[in-house]
């Protein structure tokens, strides 16, 4: 008889999972032991969420079974495999965006009060404990709604450790967290190990892996190619089982670009509370990368310039001519696009067809004698879908039923279906695959290279330093510093972000 302590807390056995003729797992197993962070990596549609879903009681699978400490399990729903000690914290937060950061924090297990009165206090009092136990601070009475998707990612953190796991699964945790975030989520994992907690950690960021990761799992096309230790692979070899070629490409070629005329000018621009005085300049053929902490003001930056939410102070110009941001329907008709972090929220309508989604923004130019001219539409997304390498049965597929990198392609398209002078790309590659992230690496450099002007905010730095021409850097809703994406490394960026030394850089 193995010893109690030897059991694996999950053991994945042989499982199998069809929707219709397409198998998304086939004869999958693989085990987790205590005190163990698991890495499962693949690219999307490996059958990574799939599996996951399977385990926390989402989806029954076809064939085969988990069990976790020894025993034969099948959750019937989620909240079954958390009272069982399986949490998980997902890629796209599953909060309620309508209640604050405390009922989110104990729903499923509410303190409750004579005659099941939900204790508040007690509410308010658990949530304060859960955020001070991973050492974020935030107001336990603050609605979801209001909060940053990296805030939100922190709050599914502590709503899952609430419930003291014997499993957590962290599903792309990192993917909108800037280096100084995630580190503070491996110090948190690296505790939880130390104490015995099992974790499953799912990433597309194979940098992380020799931060965190004892062992890994390779799933491709839904079955299972390895289980190695982490100390065994390289990332070479990971890439290689993943998706059957080397890491190499991953940033398009970096071209001497000379840029062509300013296309926008940013002087001064400011809103309360958010930002203040940011001056800069986009050119049309080059690439600027945008740097920051998350909640340096970044995104803020893009949605004032957007019209999304107006600045209180400063000038815009786009070709030479002022403009007042007002919404985003009058920038865009002005050449200017913006894709934004939510893009499943914000980005993209879930429930309409990829033809849909691509042909919506340009529908008054579809528009003859008052009638959509549907065959010149359905043209436009055929041909997006091609130029864009979107994996999908047709152009009639709902948007919801992609993977997050394709998801991602069919933004692109959307937006730029409206022909930009200059495009906004807020965390272009946010919970995309490997393969996925390198091509649209390569689409906006060739955008890039056709003359647009691109703006692309990330928390990835190896993705700024890859892609962009020069780079900008903000801290605390100010713009610190500009540099030469060819001169600088990701240590001189990150000094900057956090106001420290600036070699290499021209300070503000």
């Amino acid at each position: 008889m193995t010893p109690p302590d030897r059991v694996p807390v999950l053991r994945v056995v042989g499982i199998t999972k069809t929707f219709g003729a397409a198998n998304a797992l086939s004869d999958v197993s693989f085990s987790v032991r205590r005190g163990e962070v698991h890495a499962l990596v693949g690219e999307n549609g490996a059958g990574k969420s799939t599996l996951v879903k399977i385990v926390t009681g989402i989806l029954e699978p076809t064939s085969g079974h988990i069990e976790l400490d020894g025993e034969p399990t099948r959750f019937v729903t989620p909240v079954e495999a958390r009272r069982a000690g399986v949490a998980a914290v997902y890629q796209d937060p599953k909060l309620f965006p309508h209640l604050d950061v405390a009922e989110n924090i104990s729903m499923g297990a509410t303190p409750t009060m004579a005659l099941g009165v939900v204790d508040r206090r007690a509410v308010v009092a658990q949530a304060r404990e859960a955020l001070a136990r991973i050492g974020f601070a935030i107001d336990p009475r603050a609605l979801i709604a209001e909060l940053s998707v990296a805030e939100l990612q922190f709050v599914e953190i502590a709503r899952a450790l609430a419930a003291n796991p014997q499993l957590l699964i962290l599903d792309e945790p990192t993917s909108s967290l800037t280096p100084a975030e995630a580190e503070k989520l491996f110090r948190i994992a690296r505790g939880l190990r130390e104490h015995g907690t099992a974790i499953l950690f799912i990433t597309h960021r194979l940098e992380e892996l020799t931060l965190i990761a004892d062992t890994v799992t390779v799933l491709r096309d839904g079955r299972h190619v390895a289980t190695r230790p982490a100390t065994d692979v390289t990332r070479t070899e990971i890439v290689r089982m993943m998706v059957g070629r080397p890491l190499e490409g991953m940033f398009a070629e970096r071209t001497k670009r000379t840029p062509g005329r300013e296309v926008l000018r940013v002087e001064g621009l400011t809103r309360d509370g958010a930002f203040s005085n940011v001056t800069f300049a986009l050119r049309a053929g080059e690439i600027v990368g945008m740097a920051g902490l998350v909640g340096s003001g970044r995104s803020e930056i893009a949605q004032a310039v957007f019209g999304l939410s107006p600045p209180t102070a400063g000038r815009i110009a786009i070709d030479g001519v002022p403009v007042t941001p007002r919404s985003p329907k009058q920038m865009l008709a002005l050449g200017l696009a913006y894709l934004p972090e939510d893009r499943d929220g914000l980005g993209l309508i879930m429930a309409s067809s990829i033809a849909d989604n691509v042909t919506l923004p340009i529908l008054d130019r579809l528009a003859k004698l008052g009638f959509i001219d549907e065959t010149a539409g359905r043209t436009i997304a055929s041909e997006a879908v091609e130029t864009y390498h979107v994996r999908t049965t047709g152009i009639d597929q709902l948007v919801s039923d992609l993977s997050g990198g394709n998801r991602q392609k069919v933004a692109f398209a959307r937006w730029l279906s409206t022909k930009p002078k200059v495009l906004i790309l807020d965390e272009p590659t946010h919970g995309v695959d490997i393969g996925s992230k390198a091509q649209i690496h390569g689409i906006i450099a060739e955008l890039a290279d056709e003359g647009l002007a691109v703006l692309v905010i990330s928390s990835d730095l190896p993705e700024v330093l890859g892609v962009s021409d020069r780079i900008l850097v903000i801290a605390e809703g100010e713009l610190v510093a500009e540099m030469d994406a060819a001169s600088v490394d990701q240590e001189t960026v990150m000094m900057a972000a956090t106001r420290n030394a600036l070699d290499g850089a021209r300070a503000h």
